[in-house]
């Protein structure tokens, strides 16, 4: 399991974000509220890449996904200690240091300090969205069964085929993934060991889709430069796919 060099690559998004930040079961979170009315007892944990809740890009996101009608919590599972925007033009940027004190051990009880905090307050169906970095999340809370529905972008951290062939084992929640072209970290042959193994020999099943945007980069559904025509059209379409996702199933 690994990260790359596009994982701190991209462009910051213009906008102002329109979420809070709120502590919730002790961890520091951005929430976005639908601002009509909404199923109270669902909600869609936002699970970042390495730039953590504080980057605007996400904040933007998770704003977007409240205006389409669900409560959605993007979890500083960083505690407090995301890469630096500016790592976005330094390549000096040891990566590697700072991945090595963000392991499983470190990050993975903030987002069960959340959940069972949301559990308190009346939410029992969860959603997970997972960018890069957070997509090892989403997978494995879908591992335990602790999501009704998971969607990932552009992956990273995940063992491949090992981690889809525990999913199709243990998981019941349907999955969505969103691929692109240039993608170490989930390339084509893992992307069509994806659709081979969770296809059932199929392409997709009723519970397993993936999106392809032709001509995106790795971290194009939330740090792709919007300047680019094909980016854009695969940050949009990544989200469109994604939020249809969470309608049917969450």
């Amino acid at each position: 399991m690994s990260l790359c060099n596009d994982c701190i690559k991209g462009v910051r998004h213009e906008g102002v974000p329109e979420g809070k930040v709120e502590d919730i079961g002790g961890v520091k979170c951005y929430v976005g509220t639908p601002s009509g009315e909404c199923a109270k007892e669902k909600a869609i944990l936002f699970l970042p890449d390495v730039f953590g809740i504080e980057l605007v890009n996400s904040q933007l996101l998770v704003d977007d996904f409240a205006r389409n009608g669900f409560k959605t919590i993007a979890i500083d599972y960083l505690n407090g200690d995301p890469i630096p925007e500016n790592a976005f033009s330094n390549p000096n940027f040891n990566f590697m240091a700072w991945l090595s004190n963000h392991g499983n051990d470190e990050t993975r009880p903030n987002v069960d300090k959340v959940i069972a905090a949301l559990r308190e307050q009346g939410v029992t169906e969860f959603g997970a969205t997972g960018y890069c970095f957070g997509a090892r999340y989403a997978f494995d809370l879908a591992f335990q069964n602790l999501v009704k529905v998971t969607v990932v972008s552009h992956p990273s951290l995940l063992e491949i085929p090992g981690d889809l062939v525990k999913y199709k084992e243990l998981s019941k929640a349907p999955l969505l993934i969103n691929s692109c072209t240039f993608d170490q970290r989930f390339p084509h042959e893992a992307q069509a060991k994806a659709d081979e193994i969770l296809g059932g020999g199929e392409q997709f099943t009723d519970t397993y889709r993936r999106e392809y945007f032709e001509g995106c980069t790795h971290g194009f559904a939330v740090r792709g430069d919007l300047s680019d025509p094909k980016t854009k059209a695969g940050k949009e379409g990544s989200f469109e796919a994604s939020v249809k996702f969470f309608n049917r199933f969450l």
